[in-house]
């Protein structure tokens, strides 16, 4: 049943997540990439008698795996207080602990990268909400993701540099603030917050006289384009 999940993960780690799966009445599907979130979970109810686990199907095993034993320990947690009739945090300590549980035995066999297996070991001690939320985990991660030709991570821009974001919007790169930078958007001279592993591509020195000679043209000699913070991109 779950043949075309396991095929997702890394090499070595498929029968301990075949063995969690087969354990708790789940459904588990793939999912196209979204930008808000990696994966999530439905517990039983409307009509469903199982928990629902959807995972984005554009994600590095590692990140997939990762992803995937986070929304099974939200069942198992779910599962586990179920007699009890408790309602429970989605992110409480049930769920920490369920979370701790299903991680150890894959970071205890060495079947993983040595920095993935060192951030795992971190987040089993304080894990949280979401794998971008830890960013010695996210970056981890991230490391192992396949970068499309002439792209680069967000937070690997010089300041001042500008870049162009999967819909075409045009950014100058500003400080780092964490896991973001600030960034001016060329158009309006608006501040956004960009995630600084976002997959970003530099603009060419031709590309970027041209847009110098679009920004004199919009704002004229005597203008400049306003500001409004706080936005994310």
């Amino acid at each position: 049943m779950h043949a075309a999940i396991l095929q997702y993960l890394p090499p070595g780690t498929e029968p301990h997540v075949a063995d969690l799966l087969g354990g708790l009445p789940l459904h588990v599907r793939l999912a196209r990439p979204r930008r808000t979130k990696l994966g999530d979970h439905r517990p039983p109810g409307r009509g469903w008698s199982v928990h629902r686990i959807t995972i984005n199907d554009d994600l590095n095993p590692y990140a997939f795996m990762t992803t995937l034993l986070h929304e099974i320990a939200h069942a198992a947690a779910w599962e586990r207080n179920r007699p009890l009739r408790r309602r429970i945090m989605p992110h409480g300590a049930e769920w920490k602990g369920a979370f701790a549980e299903v991680l150890a035995p894959v970071v205890r066999r060495g079947l993983l990268p040595a920095d993935v297996e060192a951030a795992l070991a971190r987040t089993m001690l304080r894990p949280a909400a979401a794998t971008c939320s830890d960013r010695g985990l996210a970056l981890a991660l991230a490391r192992y993701d396949r970068l499309d030709p002439g792209k680069i991570r967000a937070e690997e821009l010089a300041v001042g540099t500008w870049f162009r974001v999967d819909d075409g919007t045009v950014f100058q790169a500003g400080p780092v603030l964490r896991t973001r930078r600030r960034c001016i958007e060329a158009r309006t001279g608006a501040e956004y917050v960009v995630h600084g592993l976002a997959k970003v591509e530099p603009l060419d020195g031709a590309e970027v006289r041209a847009l110098g000679r679009c920004r004199r043209a919009v704002s004229g000699p005597a203008g400049r384009p306003g500001s409004r913070s706080g936005r994310s991109a």
